[in-house]
């Protein structure tokens, strides 16, 4: 049977089964998309190539473990699990950066804005964040899209277009829809997501 006639459904039911075959072809299949993605996205070949592997062994785990259900968009997952990593990898980036006092008049060590925060400031923006990140969870997959490029990677709009094979228009049009819907649904639930 010639492997790479088959369908990403039974490659995966062939894997799952025992046969790495099938897995090799479905990476073969769809290395290039993913980790274009994932490159347009962090802009570092060694990190893409991290998190494409990443991706991957994410992928294999969640096969084996019984986690994945077909509905025809194999890539789709794929790309969705790339995508969540490549988040992860900012939100690390962003905890990392550290401040220098080399050559500056000012002591940024003792800076009221870098200080720590309390414990419960910490608690409570880490609630509003995974609030937040669940409420985006519920938008249309296009506007679910747009907010996690502009806001989680760092996009600007007009790589956003390009990423996602839009107009900006487009994209300018699912942030303004993906807003006001996150903005009906925290009225409707009569969400605080403020510090007090």
């Amino acid at each position: 049977m010639e492997l790479n006639n088959l369908t990403d459904y039974q490659l995966v039911d062939l894997y799952v089964k025992g046969n790495q075959s099938g897995m090799e072809v479905l990476i073969h299949r769809h290395k290039k998309k993913v980790f274009t993605y994932i490159l347009l996205i962090v802009k570092d070949q060694h990190i893409a190539d991290d998190i494409f592997q990443e991706t991957f062994i994410k992928v294999i785990k969640s096969l084996r473990q019984g986690k994945y259900n077909d509905e025809g968009r194999f890539v789709s997952w794929v790309m969705r699990i790339g995508h969540n990593l490549i988040i992860d990898y900012f939100r690390k980036q962003k905890n990392l950066k550290t401040f220098s006092n080399d050559g500056s008049d000012v002591n940024v060590f003792n800076n009221a804005q870098y200080a720590d925060k309390p414990v419960e400031d910490n608690l409570i923006n880490s609630q509003i964040e995974s609030d937040v990140r669940l409420l985006i969870e519920t938008l249309p997959e296009e506007q679910k899209e747009v907010i996690m490029l502009r806001h989680y990677a760092g996009l600007s709009f007009k790589e956003i277009a390009e990423q996602t094979n839009v107009s900006i228009n487009t994209a300018l049009g699912r942030m303004r829809y993906a807003l006001i819907n996150l903005r009906k649904v925290i009225e409707e639930k009569k969400l605080n997501l403020s510090i007090a």
